[in-house]
C-alpha cells in the first residue's frame, strides 16, 4: 500500500480504539520496551503524544528512560513550520509547554541540542513496514531530523499494530527505524 492510505488506515484504527483498549496497548507497549536490549544513552530526543491522534502514551516510555538513567538529558522538539524543521529543546521537570498551531504541546525552553549529539530518538508513526519504513504524519519534519542525526542513534517506533508487508511508496529521504515496539513484539531492522 501506499503512504497517503496506510495514513488514512491507521488513523482511523487508533480513532475505532476505546480508551480501555488504548490504556491496555499502552501498557503492552510499555512492557515489551522494558525487555528490549538498549544501548546505554545520555540524550534522547522524544515527543509529547497528540491526543486527538490517540498516540501511544511517550510519557510512559520516557519516564522509564530517565528512571532508568537519572543523568539522561531529554529534549522535545519545536517546529518551524516556516522551514518544516524542528530544534531539540532540552527539558526538565520545570520546563513548560504550550500547545502550537498544530494543537502539539511544544517545550517553551531556550537550550537546545543538535540532531548529531542524539543518542535515542522516539519516532512518532501511524504505521511501519518490515523493512524498518514508517508512515508518519506527512510534513518530513522527523525524516529531516533523523537525516542529521549521527550514525549510531537508535530511531525507535511504537506502534499499536503489527506492521504492513510493504509501504511502496519509500522514497531516498526517508529514514529507517533500529526498532519499533508492538504491544506483541520488538522489531529490530
Amino acid at each position: 500500500m501506499i503512504k497517503k492510505d496506510l495514513r488514512r488506515i491507521y488513523k482511523e484504527k487508533r480513532t475505532a480504539l476505546s480508551s480501555v483498549e488504548k490504556a491496555k496497548l499502552d501498557d503492552l507497549l510499555l512492557i515489551q520496551f522494558q525487555q528490549a536490549r538498549l544501548p546505554f544513552i545520555q540524550t534522547l530526543f522524544s515527543y509529547w503524544p497528540m491526543e486527538q491522534f490517540r498516540e501511544p502514551d511517550m510519557h510512559l516510555f520516557t519516564d522509564f528512560m530517565e528512571f532508568s538513567n537519572p543523568e539522561l538529558l531529554i529534549a522535545y522538539p519545536r517546529t518551524n513550520p516556516a522551514t518544516l524543521t524542528m530544534d531539540a529543546v532540552i527539558v526538565d521537570e520545570e520546563t513548560s509547554f504550550a500547545k502550537n498551531s498544530f494543537g502539539v504541546y511544544e517545550p517553551e525552553g531556550t537550550v537546545f541540542l543538535q540532531p548529531a549529539d542524539m543518542d535515542m530518538v522516539f519516532v512518532p508513526l501511524l504505521t511501519f513496514d518490515k523493512r524498518g519504513y514508517r508512515v508518519g504524519y506527512g510534513k518530513g519534519y522527523y525524516d529531516r531530523f533523523l537525516a542529521a542525526c549521527r550514525p549510531g542513534c537508535v530511531k525507535v517506533g511504537f506502534s499499536f499494530f503489527e506492521p504492513v508487508e510493504e509501504i511502496r511508496d519509500t522514497h531516498e529521504f526517508d529514514v529507517t527505524l533500529n526498532l519499533c515496539i508492538t504491544p506483541q513484539s520488538i522489531y529490530v531492522f
